[in-house]
C-alpha cells in the first residue's frame, strides 16, 4: 500500500493588525503564491512563547517571511526616520527569535521585503530606515499606496552563479517595489545577490544554507511572469525535498 502524497508544510508569520480590533493577518497573495506551487501554508500567530519555537521548527517543512510594517531601529542600531511606521514589539521579537532556528535546522527559508530585513537584523546585519533620507540619491522605492502592487517600478541585477539567477533563469528584470527600507551592512553570512541601478540591495542568500533566499522585491503580486513563479516553485520544491 502506497503511502498518502503530502504536500510540504510551509509556515508563514502573520503580521499583527492593532487597529480598533486587533488581529493576525497575512495578505492574500502570499498564501495563493505558495498553494499554487503546491505547498500548504499555515499561518503562525507571533504571539507564541520563545520557549516553544524549537519544536514548532521541527513541524515544518520550510518558512516563507512576508512583508510587513518596519523594524524597530534600536534593534540594529539605526535611529528614527521619516516614514517608519507599524513597529510592533511582539512581531519583531517572535520573527528574530525564529529565524536563526530556522537556520540551524537548515529548513528552506524564503523571505521578502520585510523579512529580508528582519532576516539581514536576526544576523548582525543593519538596515537603511528609510532610503529617500538616507540615500537621497536612490530611486524611488516606496511605489505604494497609490500604484497597483503589480506595477513593475525599476529594474534589479542578478550576480550570475548565484542560486537566484539559477532558479529566476534571468540576470536582468523588472520588479515591483514596496519598500521605503533596504539591507545597509549585510549580516554574517548573508551574500548580497541582486542589486537596482540606483546599488540598493534587492536580494541575498545565506551561506551554508541549501535553501535561504532573500528578495526585496514582491514576487508574490507577480504570478503571471515565469521568473516570479518558478522562485515561488523551487522553494516549495525545496521544502518537499
Amino acid at each position: 500500500m502506497t503511502k498518502p502524497h503530502h504536500k510540504p508544510l510551509i509556515a508563514l508569520p502573520t503580521g499583527l493588525n492593532t487597529s480598533a480590533v486587533s488581529g493576525y493577518e497575512m495578505k492574500q497573495a502570499y498564501v495563493s503564491a505558495v498553494m499554487a506551487a503546491g505547498g500548504e501554508p499555515v499561518l503562525l500567530p507571533t504571539a507564541i512563547p520563545a520557549e516553544d519555537l524549537p519544536h514548532l521548527v521541527s513541524l515544518f517543512d520550510g518558512f516563507l517571511f512576508s512583508g510587513g510594517a518596519d523594524v524597530d531601529p534600536a534593534l540594529y542600531g539605526g535611529s528614527m526616520q521619516p516614514g517608519i511606521y507599524g513597529i510592533n514589539p511582539e512581531r519583531d521579537g517572535f520573527e528574530l527569535a525564529l529565524i536563526p532556528l530556522v537556520l540551524s535546522a537548515h529548513r528552506p527559508l524564503l523571505t521578502i521585503c520585510r523579512g529580508t530585513q528582519v532576516l539581514n537584523v536576526a544576523l548582525g546585519g543593519s538596515l537603511y530606515g528609510d532610503i529617500a533620507t538616507q540615500l537621497p540619491g536612490a530611486l524611488k522605492h516606496d511605489w505604494f499606496p497609490s500604484f497597483p502592487r503589480d506595477y513593475l517600478a525599476h529594474d534589479v541585477r542578478v550576480e550570475s552563479d548565484t542560486q537566484l539567477a539559477a532558479i529566476l533563469k534571468e540576470q536582468n528584470l523588472k520588479t515591483n517595489s514596496l519598500h521605503h527600507q533596504s539591507i545597509h551592512v549585510p549580516g554574517r553570512g548573508v551574500h548580497v545577490t541582486a542589486w537596482a541601478e540606483d546599488g540598493v540591495i534587492e536580494g541575498v542568500d545565506v551561506e551554508g544554507q541549501a535553501f535561504a533566499i532573500g528578495v526585496q522585491w514582491h514576487p508574490e503580486w507577480l504570478q503571471t511572469l515565469a521568473p516570479m513563479r518558478r522562485l515561488f516553485g523551487a522553494f516549495v520544491e525545496a521544502c518537499a525535498s
